[in-house]
């Protein structure tokens, strides 16, 4: 353990939800302290640091090299809206989110030539440079890491340890951001703020007989509903270049699934069950009436159980286990944000750890597929909250299935179409006309590290 007083950070994108949740954490912990806060509206960092309590004399707003080595000097955090003032500044650890794939990926490079461990939250970034930037830092003897509090993090903790125990791993995945919560008395079901009727779910609450054809029904009932999101299976990308698994459909799964059901539902297809493979990675929509709890956008993995002794205890204690006893669901419900992340910064800076033990690689391509005809000339804008490309759907393919040109989702993000790509073709790198230079040499050079 290093012998510091307090470890410090600088947070890119620190006017954002995520950033909020890691300020006001932060205020609790005496051994972490912020260093350096940069956002397009700095004004806006200094109101939010105001109302989460931090005392107006212990913020500066700095506008050169000069202002934040002297704001640093003086145990102030300096608030910046240019993050190349953050090289050469006195922090130990980089928290990037921006979401900004071209800026959060060169704030991300710039630290680790600095000498600065990496804490990565705009997946965004690390979907398409991941590989490459942890590549970097190892060189550089810093550490890269997914950041605690979100769910690539989570997950890649939780599949390690439960490898570290000797389990059998069939599934891992997390549920969707928004639950499906259905309500008997109404016939309705909710997902956010949207309602729609759904009567037809009242009639399969469970999974019967047929587990297949059930939650087919339920996929039909929910049809209006938007389940998927891009930054599903952006996650989804970091989690398989970090555990070695893979999709098992490029749309992914997404059954409609009760947590108690996951076990069943993971099982393999000649079990009753939707996955088609050992080793698949994959994402749900959770279902549940008004009340129960939520699982919270939290991770989950499904094991073989083998010793069915030991499963019939563990199951009678509440434990998810399948009906014929051959796997269990072992799940964490809850992704905190920003309330998690002082962990890998600790981690990191103290200890030299990431999230995962294995070096990343590519294992899978978050790749995008035009949903109607794109014109050459388009402009693949980026926007939302969850960051989705109009007119490109993504998919995520294993990286031995994939095109070797198929472009990135997050590459595709900003740029212009060089020529018309036709419904449902998947977007290529020589369609891109103008994607960001590092941003693009820094996927060719995570197509090298061995996977």
């Amino acid at each position: 353990m290093n012998d510091v007083q307090y470890v410090t950070y600088a947070l890119t994108g620190a006017g954002g939800g995520f950033a909020r949740t890691l300020l006001a954490q932060t205020r609790a912990l005496p051994g972490l302290r912020p260093a350096v806060l940069c956002d397009l509206d700095p004004a806006g960092v200094l109101a939010l640091c105001a109302e989460l309590g931090y005392p107006a004399d212990s913020l500066v707003r700095a506008d050169d090299a000069a202002a934040v080595r002297a704001a640093l000097a003086a145990g102030r955090t300096a608030v910046v809206a240019d993050a190349a003032l953050l090289a050469g500044a006195g922090y130990d650890v980089l928290v990037e989110a921006t979401g900004n794939p071209a800026a959060g990926h060169r704030a991300a490079r710039l630290a680790v030539e600095d000498g600065r461990h990496v804490a990565m939250v705009s997946k965004e970034v690390d979907s398409v440079a991941g590989v490459a930037l942890a590549a970097l830092a190892d060189r550089h003897g810093v550490v890269f890491t997914p950041a605690a509090g979100d769910q690539p993090a989570n997950l890649i903790e939780w599949v390690a340890r439960l490898r570290r125990l000797g389990l059998d791993l069939v599934a891992i995945g997390k549920s969707s951001e928004y639950d499906l919560v259905y309500d008997p008395a109404a016939g309705t079901v909710t997902q956010l703020d949207t309602t729609v009727p759904a009567p037809e779910l009242g009639a399969l609450l469970t999974l019967g007989a047929d587990p297949r054809r059930t939650l087919a029904a339920r996929a039909e009932a929910v049809a209006t509903l938007k389940r998927s999101a891009a930054a599903d299976y952006c996650e989804m990308a970091v989690v398989a270049s970090a555990t070695g698994f893979v999709p098992d459909v490029p749309e992914l799964h997404y059954p409609v699934a009760r947590p108690a059901e996951l076990a069943d539902v993971y099982a393999l297809t000649e079990h009753g069950g939707v996955t088609g493979r050992t080793g698949v990675v994959d994402v749900f929509s959770a279902l549940r009436l008004p009340g129960e709890a939520s699982f919270a956008g939290g991770v989950f993995a499904v094991v073989r159980t083998h010793d069915p002794e030991t499963w019939r205890t563990l199951a009678a204690k509440g434990h998810v286990v399948s009906r014929d006893g051959r796997y269990a669901c072992l799940y964490l419900p809850y992704h905190l944000m920003g309330v998690e992340t002082p962990l890998t910064l600790l981690d990191a800076v103290l200890h030299g750890r990431a999230a995962g033990p294995d070096a990343p690689a590519r294992h899978a391509v978050l790749a995008g597929r035009a949903t109607r005809e794109l014109p050459a000339g388009t402009i693949l804008e980026m926007g939302g909250h969850h960051h989705e490309i109009p007119g490109v759907a993504p998919v995520l393919l294993p990286a031995a299935e994939a095109p070797a040109d198929a472009a990135p989702f997050y590459l595709a993000a900003h740029t212009t179409l060089t020529r018309t790509v036709p419904a449902g073709a998947l977007l290529s790198l020589g369609d891109l006309a103008d994607a960001d230079p590092a941003l693009l040499a820094a996927w060719a050079d995570g197509a090298a590290a061995p996977a």
